[in-house]
């Protein structure tokens, strides 16, 4: 075979057309008869050039094929079958569908192998493939913090690398017990500082002062001082250890402690200094006004809560929902009003002033709230109630399911990827112990292989686990890792 690159059956002298061409293409074991005319219909793909390829010789039909049968005309690959039947569509509706239950990666690969263009993928499926590549991304972005973590980097300075011990000891509470223990104070400190908040508000806890005006007890102001101290502590403590300074102070949740904190000093520096540039009046309102504003240390529980972030997402999420929550009830609130206001017109002691005010009575009934401060008494009115109160709980409920899927979807999302990243975690130390021990054997058996041949066995091992591979996590394009492969 050496010295003949070429098969005893393949037309050399161009004879037959290639349009009128037929070939057999075996993938997995299916066996699929394609036409010259329906593959030249794209010709830079890979059915297309075998086509073409009989009269290359050897080099040209194995550089596109694994195997080929000269007597039955047949190309064999060694590839997904059931990718392939999806792929095929292409040559016949010129859109590619792909069906449930095969992995978008892997999909992805198998057109770049037959050589077809994304393009050609329906926009449904490109939707599934570019969630499927941001979940990978995220498994990446989160096994790479914790290997950033439990990396030391010794060209770095003792300054670097004690902002990152105090970044990791304030941020990762899973790092270590001590991390932990900083953490569950840091949520007992908002817990208290929010009791103290609300228990300071009872007359019968309050002080009076000289002036006979009531104030916090001593010892409640003396918890919020401490408290107070710890959060800014933890804050400055934060700041400084912060990787990206401008990103720390931008983030929505770093504000909130700015806020939860800042009330404090500002009170304090109008307590002391304000009486001399205002009237002392005009400081104690601005000094309660601030106050008012310690509810936003209740948003901190949000750094320590992942059910309360997944809330969160999952509002940012479903702003189409409640936009349509907030549109249906809109419009129910004007007309409702509007008709409660006309039919109550006849009755002599009539709650309905105006139709503005008739919003307010709206707004109780259709979200089933009922204050009774205003209701109606003509028998026309209270039936516009009814109708009203059951159109509310339609308008309510509508909407509230998606709501539900959103949270319930990335919430189950995230403890997929977080037990995706402990996985990969758990699947690079087992690499990094088989290319241990292989290179132990390999320095036994040859000393003078040592630093040259061990490093490549070890790479070889961990391209052996998977098809695909993360771009992120890797620095040889040869890293392959098992998180790709079809589960």
């Amino acid at each position: 075979m050496a010295g003949d690159s070429r098969f005893p059956d393949v037309d050399t002298d161009g004879s037959e057309k290639s349009e009128e061409m037929e070939i057999v293409v075996n993938v997995g074991g299916v066996r699929q008869v394609f036409y010259g005319d329906n593959l030249n219909q794209y010709p830079e793909t890979r059915l297309a050039e075998l086509v073409n390829c009989l009269s290359g010789g050897y080099d040209s039909i194995f550089s596109l094929c694994d195997d080929y049968d000269p007597g039955k005309r047949e190309f064999y690959f060694d590839r997904d079958p059931d990718a392939f039947k999806c792929i095929v569509d292409v040559y016949y509706f010129g859109e590619i569908h792909m069906k449930k239950g095969i992995c978008p990666i892997c999909f992805k690969n198998e057109m770049e192998f037959w050589k077809v263009d994304l393009k050609f993928l329906d926009d449904c499926c490109k939707a599934h493939l570019s969630e499927k590549k941001e979940e990978l991304e995220e498994i990446a972005r989160r096994v790479q913090l914790i290997l950033d973590d439990l990396g030391i980097d010794a060209s770095e300075s003792r300054w670097k690398r004690c902002q990152k011990c105090i970044w990791k000891f304030l941020e990762k509470p899973e790092s270590s017990y001590p991390a932990r223990v900083i953490a569950v104070l840091s949520f007992l400190f908002i817990l208290i500082s929010s009791v103290v908040m609300c228990v300071g508000t009872i007359p019968d806890l309050q002080v009076v002062d000289a002036e006979g005006n009531r104030m916090e007890h001593p010892t409640l102001e003396s918890i919020e001082t401490a408290c107070i101290g710890w959060f800014t502590m933890e804050y400055v403590l934060r700041l400084i250890s912060s990787p990206n300074k401008l990103h720390f102070a931008l983030s929505f949740m770093n504000i909130v402690d700015v806020l939860a904190i800042l009330p404090f000093y500002v009170s304090l520096t109008l307590t002391h200094l304000g009486a001399k540039l205002m009237e002392l009046s005009n400081v104690q309102q601005a000094v309660q006004a601030l106050r008012i504003m310690r509810i936003a240390r209740i948003f901190k529980l949000a750094r320590h809560s992942s059910g309360l972030q997944t809330l969160t997402y999952a509002l940012k999420r479903s702003f189409k929902e409640l936009g349509l929550l907030l549109m249906y009830l809109a419009v129910g609130i004007f007309v409702f009003s509007a008709l409660g206001y006309t039919m109550e017109q006849s009755h002599p002691e009539t709650l309905f002033k105006s139709i503005p005010q008739s919003f307010w009575w709206a707004i109780i009934t259709m979200t089933t709230v009922g204050y009774g401060d205003i209701y109606p008494k003509t028998t026309l009115g209270k039936l516009n109630a009814a109708i009203s109160f059951l159109c509310g709980v339609i308008a309510i409920a509508l909407p509230i399911h998606p709501i539900i899927n959103n949270f319930v979807r990335y919430y189950n999302k995230q403890r997929v990827l977080e037990t995706a990243a402990k996985h990969e975690l758990e699947l690079m130390e087992l690499n990094c112990a088989e290319g241990k021990a292989a290179g132990s054997r390999s320095e036994l058996e040859d000393p003078s292989r040592e630093g040259k041949e061990g490093p490549f066995y070890s790479n070889r091992i961990k391209v052996s686990h998977s098809d695909t591979f993360i771009h992120l996590l890797s620095e040889e394009k040869h890293y392959r890792t098992r998180l790709q492969s079809c589960k």
